[in-house]
């Protein structure tokens, strides 16, 4: 059976795998190259089995074994065309590499339909993903200060959806640890989705048809997966929609070095 299964999805490393067991393909490679393959293979996966990887933007949260995926494979890789840009600006992109632009080659193969939808973040083209597998849809959503028109169109009816719930604002305004530049970005539109702004999206994201929806990109500073988890949970409930009746709702895994961990 086809899913979505999100490998890691913090604000220190993003990657997630749509497919069925053994084969599929990546959204964004956050994690090491060995905790790729570790947790690749709880689902009877190799990177055999990979046809492409879909990069949302070139920050190192999403990037980072791209390196050792370059060297260890000959995987296709796609982004958006800034993306693209601001990867080999910055030496990520090996000479004789190649990055296709997802916007002016799409992606249509024997089993997977993928299309990107632009999302609002401080980056040079960041974009989300829509996945049509067999008949079904799946779709990653993070790293996006407000959901835009084009990804609200894109996620319409999509079965599952990994969406963002970065951050709880009241844990964000009490952190002493981070400068209120840093705070002004991460709650400006080009920042992060917080957990209402999500809830209020899934609610959409439900009436339109989605059964199942990922709370994913959880910052480890200023969120915790009770308090996003609830603070969906409760405001569809309030409205008339509830877990397991309407729709299901999980909380993405975060991966330290080597290790899988479901939270």
């Amino acid at each position: 059976m086809a899913r979505l299964f999100p490998i890691c999805s913090s604000s220190e490393g993003n990657c997630t795998f749509i497919g069925t067991r053994g084969h599929g393909i990546l959204v964004d490679a956050g994690c090491s190259f060995r905790a790729l393959k570790n947790a690749l293979a709880l689902i009877d996966t190799d990177l055999s089995g990979i046809e492409a990887v879909f990069i949302t933007h070139e920050h190192y949260d999403h990037i980072k074994g791209m390196e050792q995926l370059f060297k260890h494979t000959a995987l296709p890789v796609f982004a958006a065309g800034g993306t693209i840009s601001a990867m080999a600006a910055a030496g990520r992109i090996p000479d004789g590499r190649a990055v296709y632009n997802i916007n002016e080659t799409g992606y249509k193969s024997a089993s997977f339909e993928v299309t990107a939808f632009g999302t609002s973040h401080d980056a040079a083209e960041s974009v989300g993903y829509r996945i049509d597998f067999n008949g079904r849809s799946f779709a990653v959503c993070t790293d996006t200060g407000v959901v835009t028109e084009a990804a609200e169109k894109a996620l319409a009816g999509c079965e599952t959806v990994l969406l963002e719930s970065n951050y709880d604002p009241d844990m964000l305004r009490r952190n002493m640890r981070y400068s209120f530049d840093l705070k002004r970005r991460i709650s400006s539109s080009v920042g992060h989705l917080s957990n209402r702004d999500c809830a209020e999206f899934a609610e959409k994201l439900v009436r339109g048809g989605t059964t199942h929806i990922i709370l994913g990109h959880l910052s480890k500073e200023n969120n915790t997966p009770d308090t996003a988890y609830g603070c969906t949970s409760d405001l569809l409930a309030k409205r008339g929609l509830n877990v397991e009746r309407d729709y299901t709702l999980d909380i993405a895994p975060v991966i330290t070095e080597g290790h899988y961990i479901a939270v």
